[in-house]
């Protein structure tokens, strides 16, 4: 690969990397007012049916995009780009329309499944969001495929807007009318399709200024590659394409789950309706807060991956092993630190985003997902640059299959508490069986020159000075009736330990010379 071709590659993973920061944290953030306004009954009547979206976007926006982008970069004529897109539209438009249909007449049963029918509208209006996955996913493929990655920046950000924008409106009516949860949630529901159209418009006004290359035909002669035939695209698409967006939406599944176990689980447990929306709304808190620690332990580590996956492609052992390394040694320092950072001050994040400190404890086990899933995200990273997907999948079915087998059980016997120990043994299952089929050398990336040891001690005197610093100066009773004297604690905190711990990782050499430099502001760290 010329430096060129590489350089654009690079800027382009920093471009999806500043989109995908951006969406991140207005996807996180919004459901902060939005609790506030509809509270936990609420919040669990839009929480209970996010992960079909969730599964939606995740294809529309990672998993088949990423994909395809990297069928698209395998392609070496016009002609053959072409038949690879169209094939790719119509296999998508056939998937995506079944997809449709099931989940928009099956509503009335899936509500049931969920224990609350009053569900049935707002799983029928987020269905409607599937039937625009084809345009998406292969306009964002080709766009990502041929490096350029500003349209598919600019639709993901513009969705994310629109949405939040939508979700907002809804509860601020909600607050102000006779609407009932159902009726708030159904609204807020059809920000999915909304923003999905928006994004649609955004890729086709980018695809429209394209459209003399896209029509333009190749001068060489020759039959299409069998390699974008149907049946060969189709066999691709099952096994690579499905790999890549059920572990994009991996978190997601374990929310599908909790939704049709978790709330018929307290019910069944002998709490009223009422009590179980309450409940299942406050362990719902957890997801933004999982999401805002997991944008600050994956963002650094992203511009890794092309690398990655270019040393792999030219054979050259050395660089992919050093890369790998790095990739994990990176992720992991971030995800630990977001991971120990959140539970040393959950009471307090939890007073101030949420208006209280109810489940506390379960939102810190909760929060112990940041750092399995970022391990997760960066060693499927090394498997998708291998081509590798079987141990991936494999993995990832069995972590599932855990996560449904204990949810009962565990939920019988400690509630809420329960379901977040359901999910980081299936989680932790999945990072096992992945972490087994990695190249020795990756293996060790962890335990070498004492990096985790260091790394654990840098974190438990960040989490040790941070409870102290919290345990002298707060005014515990001021702090469980303020909000504001809350928030003023946790910025407290939060800089305390931040400061803490890159100084420690600087002291204790935690991270390589050339793993500071590959990171935002490593070189001015390293000159401080």
């Amino acid at each position: 690969m010329g430096n060129q071709q590489m350089k654009k590659m690079m800027n382009g993973a920093i471009i999806l990397s500043v989109a995908a920061f951006i969406a991140k944290i207005l996807s996180a953030v919004y459901r902060v007012p939005f609790q506030n306004m509809v509270g936990n009954s609420g919040f669990y009547v839009y929480q209970q049916i996010y992960p079909i979206y969730g599964i939606a976007m995740t294809i529309a926006l990672s998993g088949f995009p990423i994909f395809l982008s990297k069928l698209v970069a395998e392609t070496s004529t016009v002609e053959e780009r072409k038949s690879l897109l169209k094939k790719s539209f119509i296999l998508l438009s056939t998937l995506s329309g079944l997809f449709f249909l099931g989940i928009y007449f099956s509503a009335e049963l899936m509500a049931n499944w969920m224990g609350d029918a009053n569900l049935e509208p707002i799983i029928q209006t987020v269905s409607w969001l599937f039937l625009l996955i084809p345009f998406l996913a292969v306009s964002r493929g080709y766009f990502q495929g041929t490096f350029r990655m500003l349209p598919t920046a600019i639709s993901q950000v513009g969705e994310q807007f629109v949405r939040v924008a939508v979700i907002l409106i809804a509860a601020y009516v909600y607050t102000r009318s006779q609407w009932d949860e159902y009726q708030m949630g159904t609204i807020a529901m059809s920000s999915s399709w909304i923003a999905g159209l928006v994004a649609c418009i955004i890729l086709g006004a980018a695809l429209f200024k394209q459209r003399s290359y896209l029509s333009e035909r190749s001068t060489e002669v020759g039959s299409i590659p069998e390699t974008v035939h149907y049946a060969s695209v189709a066999k691709r698409f099952a096994t690579e394409g499905v790999t890549m967006c059920l572990l994009s939406a991996l978190l997601i599944l374990m929310q599908l789950i909790d939704s049709f176990t978790l709330y018929n689980g307290l019910v069944e447990n002998g709490l009223s309706s009422f009590e179980a929306k309450n409940l299942k709304g406050i362990y719902d808190r957890g997801q933004p807060l999982v999401q805002l620690g997991m944008v600050v332990a994956t963002a650094f580590s992203a511009s890794w991956i092309p690398l990655l996956s270019q040393s792999f492609a030219q054979q050259n052992r050395k660089t992919f092993i050093r890369t790998g390394k790095s990739l994990m040694r990176i992720t992991a320092t971030f995800a630990m630190a977001a991971t120990t950072g959140i539970i040393v001050l959950m009471p307090y994040l939890n007073l101030v985003l949420f208006g209280d400190t109810d489940g506390s404890l379960v939102l810190s086990v909760y929060s112990i997902s940041i750092f399995l899933t970022s391990l997760i995200g960066a060693y499927n990273a090394i498997f998708q640059s291998q081509n590798k997907h079987q141990v991936a999948l494999i993995g990832l079915l069995i972590g599932l299959g855990i996560k449904i087998g204990l949810n009962e059980w565990l939920v019988e016997q400690f509630g809420t508490l329960g379901s977040s120990g359901a999910t980081i043994i299936g989680l932790l299952v999945i990072l096992m069986i992945m972490w087994w089929d990695l190249p020795k050398e990756i293996k060790e990336s962890l335990t070498e020159k004492s990096f985790g040891w260091k790394l654990l001690f840098s974190c438990g005197v960040m989490a040790i000075i941070v409870w102290f610093e919290m345990k002298w100066f707060g005014n515990s009773a001021l702090i469980e009736e303020n909000r504001l004297a809350a928030f003023g604690y946790t910025v407290l905190g939060g800089v305390t330990g931040i400061g803490v711990f890159l100084w420690l990782m600087i002291k204790l050499s935690v991270l390589t010379i050339r793993e500071w430099l590959s990171l935002p502001f490593g070189k001015k760290m390293l000159r401080k």
